[in-house]
């Protein structure tokens, strides 16, 4: 099997510009104009370029044709592909130096930095971000057995780049940042990997990043493999803030509330944002210590280091001093700052000057280390009891919230999900999510775009919502727009499903379509029921499930021995327990999650959906492998007609993941956890 190799243009320097998703997308636009009309030129091109991101809202058509028409006289000059390329980035730049107006405090989008970072269209290196990255992988990454050998990293040189070429630091930085999420078993450790095992191990990061909340729309595995720097920093960035902000919500700190008066409403702050909660938290001590201007971002409101100073003196008057709020210079300002944080253990990853030039990313880690190590909030919880009190039903809505909230946010819109049950209420979001997954049913004239003041506007976007629900052949028999904008989260939680079912089924239609030529009944759940099983069987294993809700499907036997069956090398065995009580489950189900990524399945389940059989979560999941697996079946048509195919399906299958080897002598075999048998 050959390894992946993907879009390759002639010019280094050009093919740098983009991503591999990036290009197979705009090879697979490119292409099929140029089939439709013969030849890509000067005056079809308009009409591509219009739909193209980053241009789609901001240049008419019109005005794209004047540009080419500057280059391109003669409008039936053929344009080759590195040529549209090219003028596409010529566009681009155009654009942003007519149109760049500064980041405006930073306060316009709460959540910009989980969606930033893995665009190409800026990728000057920020030595700053770098070296403070690196610094937090040397300190929570020091003590990994199998990382010891490269650390610590040099916070000033690119040895970083090369570190991460082979996928395991990064995929061990996820878990750093979200405990769990990666079972280590799966990670390929050896030390020297071949080209399919490096690509396995960042497909299974990649999709392990998504179901974790970062958002990795435009990048891919050869990226990855390849070590672009701002690739690989975007990632690293949306990691560590991951982590940094875990404690940044009511669950697992209650005691927030403290920082909000009784006039807001406990339902409003649950669904902000960890980036506002923290600037919350940290104008509620600056209030109490005397400053009297508010914090809106973290850029341009911290640059002069006068709010840390109060901040200090708020949390830790023991290290606070006069001095830091008397001096009039800021750098000086911020160099007794940092000095203060170190006396609470904050590790310095900022330099004074990046609080002076008003770095946003290392502003707002440096106040979430400030937050951990001393969030002067009360241990008091007799005002916190709602936090504590949940019944099955509401764990289970919760983990299914998570999924639901995971899966909008890989799908790259543009809206970024904190607590779906808020961010649904005003129809926007749902407008979002059904023009992506159904493209143009939407009547986007008659939707009101947030912030919604009046009611009865949003009340028109959840009209609009179950109206298309409907159209699609949705079950909606209970559901009004009004319980939307009420937050009925049992109804809310069936429509997500009914979503993420019909985008499910309709990519997995087209993809059978498109490989088989056939134009038979759409795919089933029953159908895919009934391919698990089969395929299962023709292996010459005896496991089957009766339904998604089979009860024996918790021991994790059927999805093992399934993945085993589309990919021999997938599983090994030597890691696989019985399944016969709760830790051997959840050792099993921890495992098939992680194998199902490696491979290139973008699921959001928990271990537990597959412990307790949660009867959605089950059928995602054998969608998922399901998709995957007939997406490694031989295709009847060209590699660029496909291309448009299984760009569509990111959301499924992450479009990176290659050929898996046969095992290489000296392959490491990840153990058991100790005293757990194999036999």
């Amino acid at each position: 099997m050959s390894a992946f190799v993907g879009v390759v243009v002639s010019d280094p320097s050009l093919q740098g510009q983009f991503t591999q998703v990036e290009l197979r997308s705009l090879k697979a636009k490119y292409v099929s104009l140029k089939r439709e009309a013969g030849h890509v030129t000067a005056k079809n091109l308009p009409g591509l370029m219009k739909k193209l991101r980053g241009l789609n809202e901001v240049v008419s058509q019109e005005e794209i044709a004047a540009f080419l028409s500057e280059i391109y006289p003669d409008g039936e000059k053929e344009i080759e592909f590195e040529s549209f390329l090219r003028e596409y980035l010529n566009l681009q730049e155009r654009l942003s130096s007519k149109g760049s107006t500064g980041d405006g405090g930073g306060a316009k989008n709460s959540s910009s930095f989980l969606k930033s970072s893995t665009t190409t269209l800026l990728h000057n290196l920020n030595q700053a971000e770098k070296s403070s990255y690196v610094a937090h992988i040397n300190v929570y990454l020091a003590d990994d057995p199998f990382l010891k050998k490269y650390l610590p990293i040099d916070p000033q040189g690119n040895d970083l780049f090369e570190h991460v070429k082979d996928g395991v630091l990064l995929c061990k930085l996820i878990n750093v940042a979200v405990p769990g999420t990666i079972d280590e078993r799966a990670i390929n450790k050896k030390r020297i990997l071949n080209p399919w095992e490096r690509n396995e191990n960042h497909t299974l990061c990649l999709n392990s990043a998504k179901a974790i909340g970062c958002t990795v729309v435009n990048l891919g595995a050869q990226d990855l493999v390849e070590g672009r720097p701002h690739l690989v920093l975007g990632l690293i960035s949306q990691i560590i803030k991951i982590q940094l902000l875990a404690d940044l919500n009511l669950k697992k700190m209650p005691q927030l509330v403290e920082v909000f008066d009784d006039s807001k409403d406990i339902d409003e702050v649950i669904s902000l944002s960890p980036e506002k909660l923290l600037l919350h938290w940290m104008n509620y001590h600056l209030k109490r210590a005397g400053y009297k201007k508010t914090v809106n971002n973290f850029s341009s409101d911290v640059k002069d280091g006068e709010a840390y100073a109060y901040l200090i003196k708020a949390l830790a008057p023991e290290h606070s001093s006069e001095t830091a709020l008397e001096t009039k210079d800021p750098t000086e300002r911020a160099k007794m700052v940092l000095e203060q944080a170190e006396k609470l253990n904050c590790k310095r990853y900022l330099s004074p000057s990046d609080i002076t030039e008003g770095s946003a990313n290392l502003n707002l880690a440096f106040v979430a280390q400030i937050f951990q190590h001393r969030n002067g909030l009360t241990t008091d919880t007799k005002q916190i009891k709602f936090t504590k009190t949940a019944s099955r039903d509401d764990v289970i809505l919760s983990r299914e919230e998570r999924a639901f909230r995971m899966w909008i946010n890989s799908l790259g819109i543009a809206t970024y999900v904190n607590n779906v049950f808020e961010d649904v209420r005003n129809g926007w979001l749902l407008l979002e999510v059904l023009d992506n997954v159904s493209p143009g049913s939407v009547n986007w004239k008659l939707a009101t775009k947030p912030p919604i003041k009046m009611p009865f506007r949003k009340l028109e976007n959840c009209n609009q919502v179950v109206k298309i629900g409907k159209q699609l052949e949705f079950s909606l028999v209970n559901l009004a727009g009004n319980d939307i904008v009420q937050g009925n989260k049992k109804l809310i939680v069936a429509l997500l499903w009914q979503l993420m079912r019909f985008n499910i089924l309709q990519l997995l239609n087209k993809l059978r379509f498109h490989s088989q030529g056939s134009q038979g009944k759409e795919i089933t759940d029953a159908d895919i029921l009934d391919w698990a099983n089969s395929k299962v069987k023709a292996s010459g294993r005896t496991s089957r499930i009766e339904s998604f809700k089979d009860k024996n499907i918790s021991s994790g036997k059927f999805f093992l021995e399934l993945l085993s069956t589309v990919q021999p090398r997938a599983v090994n065995w030597k890691v696989v327990t019985k399944g016969k009580d709760d830790d051997e489950k959840k050792l099993n189900a921890t495992y098939i999650i992680s194998v199902a990524r490696k491979l290139g399945c973008s699921v959001f389940l928990l271990p537990d959906d597959i412990i307790e059989v949660n009867q959605k979560m089950i059928l995602t999941l054998t969608a998922s492998i399901m998709y995957w697996s007939l997406q490694k079946q031989p295709q009847p048509e060209s590699s660029e007609s496909f291309t448009t195919a299984s760009d569509a399906a990111s959301d499924i299958a992450s479009e990176d993941s290659a050929s898996i080897a046969e095992p290489s002598d000296g392959e490491e075999v990840n153990s058991l956890p100790d005293g757990m048998s194999t036999s």
